[in-house]
């Protein structure tokens, strides 16, 4: 990077890379931050500081965990946006390095950050491409992708569950059995035979989560550990979630819900 004509502007459209690169795992797998305040977020394109973070169970883009996001600003549906706030933030303060001209600094700036949508949007159709066992690209794969999304939505579905059914093809829930997903299914099976031969059932485990740290269990493991000193709980857990690909037979038991998954789950800065 310091080979370049400029580095400075490199160094900031790497940055934006990054971001992009992260917040769109962030959607693909249901995470929730909780803070994405500018000094919350990293230059290497890591999570950190996520004290109220939790993952989506009920699919709700308005979906917000964190006590003190009254108004939603860093709810589900809006991480991707306030990801281009803040390198907008950052790119602010990169402007006397990237040229001595304001004017001119200003224009690198912007066109530098203007790449920043189609980079997450690019990510992201990527990631859920994979996560529906999808190795080429077609036009019509984002309108598949949100006619999931909005039956899901519609029907208060599990997120990872019902990512991790499709990749099993366990179609046990009644939401499976509804004409509107029989519909989507029947045109998702036309869309697989559209490209060559892949192992879907792999690709798809690789990218969907069989388990997350689900707040009900993370609520058992620090009580257990908190009232009664038991860490086994918490021990079990983290050795589950140490391989949330696994597909395993003991990763079973924690795929299943909380007795009420609509409750509303409240995290705090100090969890």
């Amino acid at each position: 990077m310091k080979d370049e004509k400029n580095p400075y502007l490199a160094f900031l459209k790497e940055v934006i890379e990054k971001q992009a690169a992260l917040i769109a795992k962030w959607q693909l797998v249901g995470f929730i931050h909780g803070v994405m305040n500018t000094d919350n977020m990293t230059i290497s394109g890591e999570t950190i500081d996520y004290g109220p973070c939790a993952f989506m169970d009920t699919f709700d883009p308005e979906t917000v965990f964190s006590s003190i996001d009254t108004y939603g600003r860093y709810a589900y549906k809006n991480q991707p946006k306030i990801g281009g706030w803040n390198l907008a933030r950052f790119a602010e303060s990169l402007l006397p390095l990237l040229d001595e001209k304001e004017e001119k600094a200003k224009t690198l700036a912007q066109e530098a950050i203007a790449t920043y949508p189609d980079l997450y949007v690019n990510n992201y159709l990527d990631g859920m491409r994979k996560k529906l066992g999808l190795v080429n690209e077609e036009a019509e794969d984002e309108k598949l992708i949100h006619n999931l999304l909005q039956l899901m939505e519609k029907h208060k579905q599990d997120y990872t569950n019902t990512f991790r059914s499709l990749t099993l093809r366990n179609f046990q829930e009644p939401f499976f059995k509804t004409p509107e997903f029989q519909d989507w299914y029947q045109g998702y099976e036309a869309r697989l035979k559209h490209q060559h031969e892949a192992d879907i059932e792999l690709l798809m485990k690789q990218h969907n989560p069989a388990v997350i740290p689900r707040n009900h269990r993370v609520e058992e493991a620090l009580e257990a550990a908190v009232e009664r000193g038991d860490y086994t709980v918490m021990d079990k857990l983290l050795s589950i979630l140490s391989k949330p690909y696994a597909y395993s037979a003991e990763q079973e038991e924690y795929c299943t819900l909380p007795e009420r998954p609509d409750e509303p789950y409240v995290t705090f800065c100090g969890t």
